[in-house]
């Protein structure tokens, strides 16, 4: 049976053949090309990868990155369905499954949303505990640069603290939607923020994620 982060691969490969090399993404000025090339350089290239978390590597990162996005498109494709070479620690299907399956959803959304007159995706009531699932072990992590209290809602009343403090804001959505405003996709997901006024400002403008 595939699992969550195998076939989140190939709906973003199939994705980014449809877009294009050219097309537009979330990710500040990414196109479509460079998010393909961070994929790529995340999975084969943990020299380099490890530049997103420790800023001594961010040149090397930068760099070696530039090197990929300058394959060819097609390339860059095959190599993400194809997956990581044998030897990587992601070619184990429990790595991949943790490691992948909320980076891979993301970043189809971040190609998707960034289109336009794009529709929001049906995620099924399985997947949608999966990330639900994930969203509570690291929503501290990727809540902790909130200025004010943050509790994540599902519509069916689960909930999970991101941060602590006051005065709080509640944000209320499905577990996909949830995911990516805790990523810093806030302007893309569809949750609704119910707070003061100020504390609702205040989270608008801050930036949450890693």
């Amino acid at each position: 049976m595939s699992t969550h982060a195998q076939r989140e691969r190939l709906l973003l490969a199939d994705l980014l053949e449809t877009v294009g090399p050219d097309a537009p993404t979330l990710c500040d000025d990414w196109r479509a090309r460079d998010l393909a090339a961070h994929v790529v350089v995340r999975e084969r290239r943990s020299d380099a990868a490890a530049g997103v978390l420790f800023k001594p590597l961010a040149a090397r990162l930068e760099r070696v990155q530039a090197e990929f996005a300058a394959k060819p498109y097609e390339e860059l494709i095959q190599l993400i369905r194809t997956g990581p070479p044998r030897l990587s620690p992601f070619a184990l299907k429990q790595v991949d499954e943790a490691a992948n399956t909320v980076e891979f959803y993301v970043h189809t959304e971040d190609v998707r949303r960034a289109q336009p007159q794009w529709t929001p995706r049906e995620v099924d009531p399985v997947f949608a505990d999966a990330l639900w699932s994930r969203l509570e072990r690291s929503a501290r992590m990727l809540g902790r640069k909130s200025p004010v209290g943050l509790v994540l809602r599902r519509p069916d009343g689960r909930t999970a603290v991101a941060h602590r403090g006051a005065p709080v804001v509640t944000a209320t959505g499905e577990p996909g939607e949830l995911t990516l405003f805790l990523f810093g996709r806030q302007d893309a997901a569809r949750v609704e923020l119910d707070g003061e006024p100020g504390a609702l400002a205040k989270l608008r403008g801050a930036t949450l994620g890693i």
